[in-house]
């Protein structure tokens, strides 16, 4: 063998299954690597190699380069094993290698029974795609194969493969999960944690592409949202938090168009457009993380924007930490980004408005005093004054900024307006060059009628409040002062009573959304309409009671008339036959007697 030609194999390695016997008639070069071996057990199973030696009848020794085999110098190996009738095991980690190998050296059945295509094939279809975790395995060894192995459809079947047993095991689990309650009726039980989704940390090896084909995949055949929401969280922790730190180390500054950056940015993009759209399905707290990444790695607008959407519609459960977004611009910006948790306010609002506009009669029919929408707007609208509490210390905060994260909220929102009345107060201790005119822009932001005891006691003598709020002040407390003497002496004056109602049910209207106000009056004017009902039954039964009453009244005087009646003749028939009595004078006999005859004629 010429000593320029050396195999890139070793000699050990090469004794096993190259005949010693017999000298090597043809050299193979495969990306560099060079193999000396013999043409007939290769010409008998590759229809290439045959037609490459058939080219070449002229010369000798034979010399042939395989230009972009797949796989290389180890797949041609393999290859080349098989021709020589080697035994060697096929796994998932050489599968997709020789299946690739095959489909290049034209190593099909056409050319010899029982070639390497066939029984790559086989394994394929009867073990890798019957194996979630094989099928894993062989799309990572796919990611060195491509665009090949995407041609012959070894990345499709795998990703269905995939799906199809990831889908199985849920509804495995599901099943498992059926059970009989004391009263005999079937339910199901709370899932444990990540049951059945086992294979989220296997896709977390593969490479972006294919791991956003897996799960595309896994989306169409119905994997359940919250499982995918796990599958894409660990897979970020994986690619970007694992690789960043990585990168910090070597890099002090990491540049954001390039190296890990750019893979760091493909990768938040890509988990973006993979998220589900079902609420809830991936912790807020990861989506703001993406978002923040999406901003320092300056991500495309539509990523960002999505991100935005996605946080708006559930904002009720963030938390202030969450909204505290550090600003990546200039240094004369803001601490925090305050633009884009604006823009994340609207999103909300207009949720809640579309929220109530797309069924007004089932939501006003509603008995329930607190929608959960209504709950959402009190949570908000506590973050809110929080986050602006936070931001107002802020000098190069703007007032136009701050007024307008203030106001993204409808009026309903705030029920006690003392969050942002504090937040108001450290922007101006913060911000105290600001005219008389801004003073009073900022404060009419502020309902003095929904501030506390306490924190109207504090407006009231706050020198930093222009003087026509301090006037609204005083003159709410002093009707709440009114209206509290009112209530406590109720009978001196009844007219204060009613003012101090209305005054009250007002405030309260005030803080009541109005779908929730007008449901409440629906529910009023039911209650007035059931108690005029039974007004009207009891005035019936009251007219009844009446004319047995007068009827009663009627009959008992008839029988007392005649009752007395009765004992004046007995008296009469007494005083008249009686000779026991004693006789008196005649003339008073007479005049006794007299009057009892005329009576009896």
């Amino acid at each position: 063998m010429d000593k320029h030609l050396q195999p890139l194999v070793t000699p050990n390695r090469c004794s096993e299954w190259v005949f010693r016997d017999v000298p090597s008639d043809i050299t193979i070069e495969v990306n560099g690597g060079i193999f000396s071996l013999h043409k007939f057990p290769l010409v008998s199973r590759s229809g290439r190699i045959r037609k490459l030696v058939a080219e070449k009848r002229d010369s000798d020794m034979s010399r042939i380069e395989l230009l972009g085999l797949p796989g290389g110098a180890e797949s041609f190996e393999l290859a080349a094993q098989f021709c020589y009738g080697v035994n060697f095991e096929i796994t998932a980690a050489n599968v997709a290698q020789l299946y690739c190998v095959s489909d290049y050296l034209e190593m099909t059945e056409e050319y010899s029974k029982n070639n390497l295509d066939s029984r790559a094939e086989e394994y394929l279809e009867s073990i890798v795609c019957k194996n979630l975790e094989m099928s894993v395995e062989v799309l990572q060894q796919c990611e060195n194969l491509l665009p090949l192995a995407d041609e012959l459809e070894i990345v499709s079947r795998c990703i269905d493969a995939i799906a199809s047993k990831a889908c199985a095991e849920q509804i495995a689990s599901s099943f498992s999960r059926l059970e009989y309650s004391s009263s005999g009726r079937l339910h199901m039980s709370k899932p444990t944690k990540c049951e059945g989704d086992w294979w989220i940390e296997d896709l977390s090896v593969l490479r972006v592409d294919l791991y956003q084909r897996v799960i595309a995949a896994m989306k169409c055949r119905g994997v359940r949202p919250e499982s995918i929401g796990a599958s894409l969280v660990n897979y970020a922790q994986k690619e970007l938090i694992r690789k960043s730190s990585l990168s910090n180390q070597t890099q002090p500054k990491v540049d954001l168009v390039s190296g890990s950056s750019a893979h760091e940015k493909l990768v938040v993009e890509t988990i973006v457009s993979l998220l589900p759209v079902e609420k809830f399905a991936v912790p807020i707290t990861f989506l703001f993380g993406l978002l923040r990444s999406a901003v320092i790695l300056d991500c495309k607008v539509s990523c960002r924007l999505d991100l935005e959407r996605r946080i708006g519609s559930q904002l009720d459960v963030a938390t202030l930490d969450d909204l505290l977004i550090p600003s990546f611009r200039h240094a004369g910006d803001t601490l925090f980004d305050v633009d884009v948790v604006h823009r994340i306010l609207v999103n909300f609002s207009q949720q809640e408005d579309s929220e109530e506009d797309v069924d007004n009669n089932s939501l006003f029919e509603s008995d329930s005093p607190s929608s959960p929408s209504q709950t959402a707007l009190f949570k908000v609208s506590k973050l809110v004054d929080n986050y602006l509490a936070e931001i107002a210390p802020d000098t190069n905060l703007k007032l136009n900024k701050f007024i307008a994260v203030a106001e993204t909220l409808p009026a309903h929102a705030r029920t006690v307006h003392d969050g942002l009345y504090t937040a108001i107060d450290v922007y101006l201790k913060a911000h105290q060059g600001l005219t008389d005119q801004d003073r009073r822009k900022l404060c009419k932001l502020i309902d003095f009628q929904k501030l506390s005891p306490e924190a109207g006691a504090h407006a009231a003598q706050n020198e930093r409040l222009p003087l026509q709020s301090i006037v609204q002040v005083l003159y709410y407390e002093q009707l709440r002062l009114r209206n509290s003497l009112s209530c406590s002496y109720p009978d001196e004056d009844p007219k204060p009573m009613h003012q101090s109602w209305r005054i009250s049910s007002g405030a309260l209207s005030a803080a009541i959304s109005p779908r929730d106000n007008y449901a409440s009056l629906r529910r009023e004017n039911r209650e007035l309409k059931l108690e005029l009902a039974r007004l009207r039954m009891r005035l019936n039964d009251l007219e009844k009671e009446h004319v047995c009453m007068k009827r009663n009244m009627e009959k008992s005087s008839s029988q007392k008339f005649m009752s007395s009646l009765t004992k004046k003749i007995g008296k009469l028939n007494i005083f008249g036959h009686s000779s026991s009595r004693p006789s008196t004078s005649p003339s008073k006999q007479s005049h006794r007697t007299e009057p009892k005859l005329a009576e009896r004629t």
